[in-house]
This record gives structure tokens, sequence and C-alpha cells, in this order.
């Protein structure tokens, strides 16, 4: 009795080594794939050219809706939801081409920039609740568009001198530096949405008049500072395995896999339900919430 136990525990060991040493080939074989890479990265292009499409559509709605109101930050928002998405679109069609530029530093441009410019378009929405909230307890909101145009100039700024540093020296404790600058962008991002969103939400919460429009403006807010904080923790802890973890790298042909749910976790799915859930049209007449952008 006591031999067949432990022939049937080798048995059982035997099969849970080869399940995991097939599924550890099975990765290594779509990684390493030429077919596989080219199928995967076109996959994400055309998620993202979808996405895209979304944003351009909802652009053209709202701007026949108030085109008397000009650039508000709802069409900032939804045009540069279409230009990051499009552009990523065309990056991942030519992600072959992409890989043999040169010099090296184009690569790194062309895959960080549009990373650079979601986090734009997502601040665009914190300084959109930060000025709902300031002007709710009648604080001024002068400040928030010079403090959102100034971040964004100085992260920008620190972003093309770490470029030009690593096109000078192309060290590895140089792109190391740039991987977790852009972490830590990230970690600032979601560190907004916790603390604006989740202002507006409390205050939302305590508002005295129970209506229809409080309880979805209440849901948008939820949702979106859920979603937002989410996928821009989800960059910094991945952006931190990039940075020293060669297996986790994100340049790379050679890990279509990694790419396909890291790009589809922080800006794919993100993208399609905020969009989704800022669906609905602003009035045309009476708006107070929608400020140009100057």
């Amino acid at each position: 009795m006591r031999r067949m136990l432990e022939v049937a525990a080798d048995a059982g060991s035997s099969a849970a080594a080869a399940a995991v040493n097939g599924a550890v080939d099975w990765w290594r074989d779509v990684n390493e794939s030429p077919v596989w890479q080219d199928r995967i990265f076109h996959v994400l292009a055309a998620l993202y050219g979808f996405v895209s499409a979304i944003a351009l559509v909802q652009l053209i709605r709202i701007e026949c809706r108030v085109p008397e109101y000009g650039w508000t930050t709802q069409k900032v928002f939804h045009f540069l939801n279409f230009l990051v998405n499009g552009v990523r679109s065309i990056v991942f069609v030519l992600r072959r081409n992409v890989q043999l530029i040169h010099p090296e530093i184009l690569q790194h441009v062309l895959l960080d920039m549009p990373g650079l410019a979601f986090f734009t378009t997502y601040a665009l929405l914190v300084l959109f609740w930060a000025e709902i909230y300031y002007q709710a307890r009648a604080m001024s909101t002068d400040g928030l568009r010079p403090t959102f145009y100034w971040i964004n100039a100085v992260i920008y700024a620190i972003q093309i001198i770490l470029w030009m540093v690593l096109w000078w020296k192309p060290v590895r404790v140089m792109i190391i530096l740039s991987k977790m600058f852009f972490a830590g962008v990230s970690l600032f991002a979601a560190f907004g949405f916790l603390l604006y969103g989740g202002r507006l939400f409390l205050m939302l919460q305590r508002f005295p008049v129970e209506s229809k429009g409080r309880r979805k403006k209440l849901q948008e807010v939820g949702y979106v500072t859920t979603i937002c904080f989410t996928c821009f923790l989800i960059r910094c802890v991945m952006m931190c395995l990039n940075a020293f973890d060669k297996a986790a790298d994100l340049d790379v042909l050679n890990h279509p896999i990694l790419n396909f749910f890291y790009y589809l976790l922080v800006e794919i799915v993100p993208s399609a339900l905020v969009l989704f859930i800022l669906r609905k049209l602003p009035p045309k007449r009476g708006i107070t919430q929608y400020h140009p952008i100057h």
C-alpha cells in the first residue's frame, strides 16, 4: 500500500512538472515566433485604432453639440485620446520597423512619448475634478491651470534631458533611470486621481440633494477614479520591473505576450472604459462646467 502511494505521488509530481514545462515551452515558443510576434502586435494596433476611432467620434459629436464653446476640457481630452491611441496603433503596426531604427534613442522616443501624452491626457481629468472641487468650496481656481502646465512642462523637459543623455552615453544606468522616472510619473498620476477623485467623490456623497443626476455623477467619479488609479499603479509597478529585470523588458520584440497584457491593462482597457463612462454629451445651453483651454 505504501509503495502504491509513493508511486502515485511520483506520478503526480511528474505530471505537475510536465504541465509546468509545457506552459514554459508554450510561452517561449510564442515569444520567439516571428509569426506570433506580428499577430500580437497587430492585434494591439487594431485595439488602439478602435479606441482612437471611438474618441474621434465622440469628439465630433461634442463639437456638433456645442461648437460655440471652442476647445473645452472635454474636447481636448477626447482629442488627446484620439491622438495617443492613433500614434500607438501606427507604432505597433510598424513595430518591427521601429525595432530597426538607428540611433536607438529614436526607438525609446517612439515608444515612450505616447506614454507621456497618455499621462497628460488623464491629468486633464484630475485638473477638471480639482476645478469642480475648488469651485464647490468657493476656493480660487486661478492657480490650477498654471500648475497643470508647469507640471507637464517639467516632466517633458526632464524626459527630454534623459533622452539626450541616453543618446550621448547609452549606458545601462541611464536606461534604468529613464524607466524609473516614468514609474515615478505614473505613481504621481495615481496619487492625483486618488486625491482629487477621492475628494470629489466624498463631497458628492455629502451633497444634500438626492437626485438621479447626483447618483450618476457619483458613480462616474467613483468608477473613473478607480480605473485610472489602478492603471497608473500597474504601470508604475511594471516600469520598475522593466527597469531591473530583462525578462520584463517591454521594449523588445521577443516579449509580445508581456507587451499585450501590459498595454491592454494600462492603456487600452482603461481608455475604453473611461470613454464609455464619459460618453454623455454636454447640454446645449447653460454650460458652466466646461472651460476653454487658452
